[in-house]
């Protein structure tokens, strides 16, 4: 284990990231840790971490740290769309508040377990995303679900955690929806007014949006909802719930290596969860391209 990086989001800023803090310092005895200070300082440390030799780094948190970490690790520019997996395995202790990723490689919520799975080294090979020129590994969202990332306030997260965004998403439901469309490289146009973009099947939870989606198939899996109000979203709400949303009218669901998303609105683009940009966004797929340390 010599070889393996640790790092680690948050830093020791409440009781339980102070006990989470302890018990991975107690579980990776000997392991080089490094500590978080900030937004996409996990990026920056992953990038350091490959400089300095590290051939195992381990993301400690939840889907945003992963996302910065993949982005920080070195090698991919050279490999991807080659066929080679980057030089480096990531690793991954599922310790934030949303851990999408990690349930979709099937790795345990519990810290032992999880370090365990580091431990016994298997692998897999799996595909790595792309929006524009930043790197993704489960999902992206264009409209509706960006919308409530990008105005969700800190403080209001801080203090009403999950709540938050239910509450921001309640206020953007009722306004009136972005116009999105979607061309992909088959020469197809689609149009809507929320647009889910997966390289794994879970959405937010164990939610099965991506009903057909394999984290290696060279393949990302597109979802379009045609509408956006408050009587759509409880229809698609229960349509995911019950796993028939793909068979709506008004629910485009497919697949394709390549889309490009565009709109002549202001529309915000969300990565695993955090926020990227703004429209226009080109998506890609790079086959097997990432080494992960998997059950």
């Amino acid at each position: 284990m010599n070889r393996t990086c640790i790092i680690l989001n948050p830093a020791a800023r409440s009781e339980r990231a102070k006990r989470l803090k302890s018990q991975i310092e107690a579980l990776a005895e000997g392991v080089t840790i490094k500590y978080t200070e900030g937004p996409g300082d996990a990026e920056a440390k992953a990038e350091r971490a490959v400089e300095q030799g590290y051939t195992t780094i381990v993301a400690a948190g939840g889907d945003g740290t992963i996302n910065e970490v993949v982005n920080g690790l070195t090698g991919f520019a050279e490999n991807e769309g080659k066929g080679k997996p980057a030089d480096v395995t990531l690793g991954i202790l599922p310790i934030g508040t949303v851990n999408v990723f990690s349930m979709e490689l099937g790795i345990p919520s519990q810290l032992e377990k999880a370090w365990e799975v580091i431990t016994n080294g298997k692998t897999r090979l799996i595909d790595l995303a792309r929006a524009n020129d930043h790197r993704f590994v489960q999902l992206a969202g264009v409209g509706f679900d960006a919308q409530i990332v990008a105005r969700t306030e800190w403080k209001s997260k801080k203090r009403l955690g999950p709540l938050s965004y239910v509450l921001t998403g309640a206020q953007i439901v009722t306004e009136k929806p972005p116009k999105i469309v979607v061309r992909t490289e088959e020469g197809k146009t689609y149009k809507g007014s929320f647009v889910l973009i997966g390289n794994g099947r879970f959405y937010g939870g164990p939610f099965s949006i991506f009903k057909e989606a394999k984290l290696d198939d060279g393949l990302l899996d597109i979802c379009i909802f045609e509408q956006m109000n408050p009587l759509a979203l409880v229809w698609y709400l229960q349509g995911i719930l019950t796993g028939k949303h793909t068979t709506f009218r008004d629910v485009r669901y497919f697949k394709s290596r390549s889309i490009r998303v565009e709109s002549e609105e202001r529309v915000p683009v969300e990565v695993d969860g955090e926020l990227l940009g703004f429209l226009p966004c080109e998506f890609t797929v790079s086959p097997r391209a990432l080494r992960v340390l998997a059950p």
